[in-house]
């Protein structure tokens, strides 16, 4: 189970931090990747956090501005977000696969994703 929240109507400039909420189990054996889907595109790959040593790895259009982390006690995995602008609107979706990979089909479970929205 994997579950998004965080998302919300911003001004450029601003900054989030969204969350995905899962399972103890989850967590063990899954890598945890971050999407965006948004609309009239296809979903794209922002990064992923690996089950083993948190190692991250970011799509190269992404390094910088979005970070991944996890935190264990809370069975839940972070995407911080900064300096959003207009075209990061978008549907933000975590998943969870056996690799951190950067594209869909490296998942098989997907949250059912939390809209993100920069307008001035």
């Amino acid at each position: 189970q994997l579950v998004e929240s965080g998302g919300g109507s911003v001004q450029p400039g601003a900054s989030l931090r969204l969350s995905c909420a899962t399972t103890r189990n989850t967590l063990e054996y899954y890598a945890i990747g971050w999407f965006r889907q948004a609309p009239g595109k296809e979903r794209e790959g922002i990064g992923c956090i690996s089950n083993i040593r948190d190692i991250t790895n970011y799509a190269e259009s992404m390094k910088g501005r979005f970070t991944i982390s996890r935190d264990n006690a809370k069975n839940t995995v972070y995407l911080q977000v900064d300096s959003l602008n207009p075209d990061d609107t978008a549907e933000y979706y975590c998943a969870a696969g056996l690799f951190c990979g950067l594209t869909i089909k490296d998942y098989d479970h997907w949250g059912q994703g939390t809209q993100v929205t920069v307008s001035s």
